[in-house]
């Protein structure tokens, strides 16, 4: 079977397939377009035709920074795991020596510097998630090889020779031309630009020239901010290794308001349960735009697109139903199929009004208290600002006087209204500011 009519691999739904020319002929970049992974490539039909003889091998970058992704980081992780299911080997290169520098692209001011140990500790946990979503086992190395690799650019970088890798690499780039890069120009005019991330476009395409050499890696992909970093990696193995390789990018992840998407008021919405809960995650989907629904059913499910196209015309109350598909599919992606079934389960109660069936809501944001802390009465203002539903107690008491806050579904009308055992419905309370917040309060001993 011709390599480009593979379908994914057995146990995944198929991809949408594309018609071309009156045949059926799906590869990962008809896939990446249909699905909105596609903003710039370096030679598209060229690409496109080494494609059509055999798998590739790809990669995109991860800076550890942190010990987990975010959704801002979903794009190059959904596009990495199609990269695979459609047959090619991707590649997630970490920056253990380039997060050294930090690259400046994006950032008004120098990164913070991270120690030998936080960086393996960022790595370890940012591989764990990695591996609930790609295939590492057999990721051998061989050319034929479609197995995952993780690769540290530290393993190439730490050892590079200063005045080698200036003599061999450095000539290749013209700083005339690097000034011209829209992060430089940025960083120049406000809080200036250090020499030690100045290097850092050099490092990235040595990264790629290294990957090309060693995993015969043609194809580097990543968000549109990178693409200047991108096409000097192309550049620079085109001059020191004498190929084509390729660059793709992806749109940048802003909501239908413009602002980046996978920030809320409580920060960043990370893939890490101990950091964003699976019902918090859940709700961050659910309480999406309407606008940005369409698209992220097509970005971060494996819906077919047949299907994702159904869901995205339905308007008004009935698009709730397609929020919640989508808040599942990747609840199911991210944290596996029992824990989306118990956040779903857990929405619906509260949402539902449920207060009765404790079990429903288990999967809810849950805060344990002492019962002693009842027996004299607790105000609910206090309570509020513990649980992390109200910034402060001035804050709680400004949110009830607003009529935005319930005890067991009842409004709070009174800021100093007490909380004792006689409001528990099975050894809890549920509390609710405005529609979208909850905690469900556990009282123990």
């Amino acid at each position: 079977m011709p390599w480009e009519r593979r379908r994914y691999g057995s146990g995944h739904p198929s991809p949408p397939i594309a018609t071309h020319s009156g045949t059926d002929i799906v590869t990962v970049w008809d896939t990446f377009r249909e699905r909105g992974f596609f903003q710039q490539c370096t030679d598209a039909a060229a690409l496109e035709k080494q494609g059509a003889e055999g798998p590739l091998t790809g990669y995109i970058g991860f800076d550890p920074t942190a010990d987990s992704f975010h959704v801002g980081h979903l794009i190059p992780i959904m596009a990495l795991l199609h990269f695979q299911r459609a047959g090619n080997r991707p590649i997630a290169l970490v920056g253990g020596g380039t997060a050294l520098i930090g690259d400046p692209t994006g950032k008004n001011e120098m990164r913070k510097m991270l120690t030998e140990e936080e960086l393996a500790r960022n790595i370890a946990g940012l591989k764990a998630q990695l591996a609930r979503l790609l295939d590492f086992g057999s990721g051998s190395g061989s050319a034929g090889a479609t197995g995952a690799l993780l690769v540290n650019n530290a393993d190439w970088l730490r050892g590079l020779n200063y005045i080698d890798f200036l003599r061999d690499v450095g000539l290749h780039f013209s700083v005339n031309r690097m000034l011209t890069f829209e992060t430089f120009r940025t960083r120049l005019e406000g809080a200036g630009l250090s020499f030690i991330e100045f290097n850092y476009p050099l490092l990235q395409s040595y990264d790629f020239l290294e990957l090309h050499r060693r995993h015969g890696c043609l194809v580097q992909m990543g968000g549109d901010d990178q693409w200047a970093n991108i096409v000097s990696g192309v550049d620079l193995v085109r001059r020191m290794a004498r190929a084509q390789v390729f660059g793709w990018t992806f749109p940048l992840l802003t909501t239908a308001s413009g602002a980046k998407m996978g920030k809320t008021e409580q920060g960043a919405v990370w893939l890490d349960p101990a950091r964003t809960s699976p019902y918090e995650y859940y709700q961050f989907w659910v309480n999406l735009d309407d606008a940005d629904v369409p698209r992220c059913l097509a970005l971060f499910t494996l819906l077919p697109m047949d299907e994702v196209q159904r869901w995205s015309v339905l308007k008004g109350g009935d698009l709730r139903s397609a929020k919640h598909t989508l808040a599942f599919e990747q609840t199911k992606l991210i944290h596996g199929e029992a824990e989306a079934r118990k956040a779903q389960a857990g929405a619906q109660a509260l949402f539902g009004g449920a207060m009765s069936r404790g079990g429903d809501l288990a999967a809810a944001p849950s805060t344990t208290l002492a019962a002693d802390r009842l027996r004299a009465g607790l105000p609910v203002a206090e309570l509020l600002a513990e649980v992390g539903l109200a910034r402060s107690r001035s804050d709680a008491r400004r949110l009830i006087e607003q009529g935005g806050v319930t005890l067991n579904e009842r409004r709070v009308d009174d800021v100093a209204q007490r909380v004792d055992a006689s409001h528990l419905a099975e050894g809890a309370l549920l509390l609710r500011v405005g529609k979208k917040k909850f905690r469900r309060v556990v009282v123990e001993g």
